[in-house]
């Protein structure tokens, strides 16, 4: 909805922003998160007016943009986050990196200085004038497109284009900056001629709006900032969803015969199946195959957990079964992943023996034959190709879960393991929830023992694998679907941007938080007992009462601290049956060994009296580093 302003020169016009509060809304967007400020009111007051798109009012920046994130992940469309100028646009880069790197589709939108400002002094300057620094250049390497938007007539072109390169294999964020002037300035109402009324004069060295130049060819005026997209990525058509390429005939036939000269299959699915809503083809190519199937630590929910074609999760989070099964495949095939380290860690030398093919719009990190473009579209070209028959699996062992020493210690206070919290977990969680699994030992026993809900996400942000990310993206799943969301975090992401909990209360979002308290950075801690021979206790706390001092702070809010599974499984089904956000915090031990593949090798050692640490004992277990 456009709706004029009472500040509108004359009939028939707009603000530019009220334009873009309206484009939004004709796209299907229907949530803005972020963080207001000087420079972006103006796009907070169009949408307020608009009333289409909801604002939504975050924390912080970085859990504005995890909230645009976890926004596009449920509901595979374009996640929208605002922010301003300065401090603000800088609290967006580990954000967008997380959604660059796990290829999801978010608009920034970041408010700058007027554009007579620039150079002159002004406050939170980026502009690349006057000695400031360029935030297009912070933004790019994040980012699939960035672009200033330099006068009114920039949008009419930019903002399709921004969308659709959000949107566009392989998917990311784009960003526009938007300087206040050029936001305030007044266009045509559509319909009408949509030439701008004049905007405020410029001074001779302020940017001016430049051609976009064909991909990989940049052209610059020295000195001046240019509204180019990335380099070196590809511009795309404004369109509502960019047509597939056709499928390289040769590796479709290629690939057809592999998969039908193999008796025996797995496959390796990955988060690529999520995005491109391909479960179907998945399952459909996975009976023609009588395949396997193994998932990535962030792709739990692309194929049914319960089905007996479930080999488990690949890599440092993941389950013995699933190298059992590679070791006697004949062929793995990687669907909706690159396969990389935190997925393939410990399948190396299995991967090596045999002949590994990969679908999807990006090659893999392994040698294979690969077969780009759409996914669904390659996977039904290729189930095409195959016998049209189901076929049964051979017989495994399923994702058995990986037996851990018991470390647990047992002195003052109560201590739940992470295998009976997340025990009561399963047993309360709807089976149309989402989960967000934040980094860290509580994340890592999540991915191994927790199975997916049949009809919602179960999200982990490998991307940057920053600790706080669930948070916020709880909260925009959340708000943008009505569904009952699980965040399951430990202490050290809560104390980063557990402050959102604020926010969920204020939008009576449905998350339940779900904080496993070890009072440390225990994996960081496991890191410095068994590599660095325990010379550091820097990431050993203090106990801190978390679920009191959130009760404290948000009398409104469901809290409970838990002493055991049972109070914890209690709670879960309290705020199941509830309508808004609920709090539950429960003790874990610090010592406990999570089932994280890099620890593993430890295991069976902490009771010798060799020192786990020491450098030939690493050597001959094996160990597999990973950060």
């Amino acid at each position: 909805m456009i709706t004029p302003t009472s500040e509108s020169p004359g009939a028939g016009t707009v603000r530019l922003v009220d334009h873009l509060a309206g484009e939004l809304a004709r796209a299907g967007v229907t949530h803005m998160f972020g963080v207001g400020g000087a420079n972006i009111e103006d796009l907070y007051d169009a949408v307020h007016r608009g009333g289409t798109v909801r604002c939504v009012v975050a924390k912080h920046e970085f859990s504005a943009v995890t909230m645009a994130d976890g926004y596009a992940r449920t509901t595979n469309r374009l996640g929208v986050v605002a922010a301003t100028s300065g401090g603000g646009a800088m609290n967006l880069v580990p954000g967008l990196a997380e959604a660059s790197a796990s290829r999801v589709p978010v608009l920034a939108l970041v408010g700058q200085p007027p554009t007579g400002q620039t150079g002159h002094g002004a406050f939170q300057d980026s502009s690349g004038k006057g000695g400031s620094f360029d935030i297009a250049e912070v933004f790019a390497p994040v980012s699939r497109f960035c672009a200033w938007v330099e006068d009114a007539d920039a949008l009419m072109e930019l903002l399709p284009r921004a969308m659709a390169a959000a949107q566009a294999d392989p998917r990311g964020p784009a960003v526009l900056l938007l300087p206040k002037d050029v936001q305030q300035a007044q266009i045509r109402l559509p319909g009408h001629d949509r030439t701008p009324t004049p905007t405020p004069t410029r001074s001779p060295d302020v940017v001016t709006t430049t051609p976009i130049p064909t991909p990989d060819v940049p052209t610059t005026t020295p000195d001046v900032p240019t509204m180019t997209p990335t380099p070196n990525r590809p511009t795309t058509t404004p369109m509502p969803a960019p047509s597939a390429p056709r499928l390289d005939n040769s590796a479709l036939t290629a690939v057809s015969d592999i998969l039908r000269g193999a008796d025996r299959v797995l496959v390796v699915a990955g988060e690529g199946v999520a995005a491109a809503d391909a479960r179907a083809e998945l399952a459909e190519l996975a009976g023609s195959l009588g395949a396997w199937v193994a998932v990535t630590p962030d792709a739990k929910d692309v194929f049914d957990n319960r089905d007996p074609r479930f080999a488990g999760v690949a890599g440092v989070m993941g389950h013995a079964n699933v190298e059992e099964c590679l070791w006697r495949a004949e062929v793995c095939l990687l669907v909706g992943t690159r396969l990389p380290l935190l997925a393939r860690a410990g399948l190396d030398r299995a991967l090596a023996a045999t002949d590994v093919v990969c679908l999807g719009p990006e090659p893999p990190f392994v040698p294979g034959t690969a077969l780009g473009g759409n996914l669904r579209d390659v996977l039904r070209a290729v189930t095409g190709r195959l016998p049209p028959r189901a076929r049964a699996c051979p017989q495994h062992a399923g994702p058995v879960p990986t037996p851990m020493p018991d470390r647990v210690s047992r002195g003052p206070g109560r201590t739940v393991p992470y295998a009976q919290a997340i025990a009561a977990v399963e047993a309360a969680l709807p089976q149309r929830a989402h989960v967000f699994v934040d980094a860290g030992n509580a994340g890592a026993s999540a991915v191994h023992l927790l199975p997916a809900p049949r009809h919602g996400r179960f999200v982990v942000a490998v991307g940057m694998g920053g600790m706080g990310y669930t948070f916020g993206a709880g909260i925009g799943a959340a708000l943008a679907t009505g569904q009952r969301t699980y965040v399951l975090a430990g202490d050290g992401a809560f104390f980063m941007h557990g402050t959102e909990v604020h926010t969920a209360v204020e939008y009576a979002a449905p998350v339940t938080f779900v904080v496993f308290n070890n009072n440390a950075h225990a994996m960081c801690a496991l890191r410095e007992e068994f590599l660095q021979q325990g010379n550091r206790r820097d990431d050993l706390f203090g106990r801190t009462d978390i679920a009191a001092a959130v009760a404290a702070a948000f009398p409104r809010l469901d809290v409970t601290g838990a002493d055991d599974a049972a109070q914890l499984r209690t709670a879960l089904l309290r705020a199941n049956a509830s309508g808004g956000p609920a709090f539950v915090a429960l003790d874990c031990d610090p010592k406990e060994i999570p089932p994280f593949l890099p620890f593993q090798s430890f295991a069976t050692a902490t009771d010798r009296t060799d020192h786990p640490g020491s450098k030939e004992n690493s050597d001959e277990r094996g160990i597999v580093h990973v950060g």
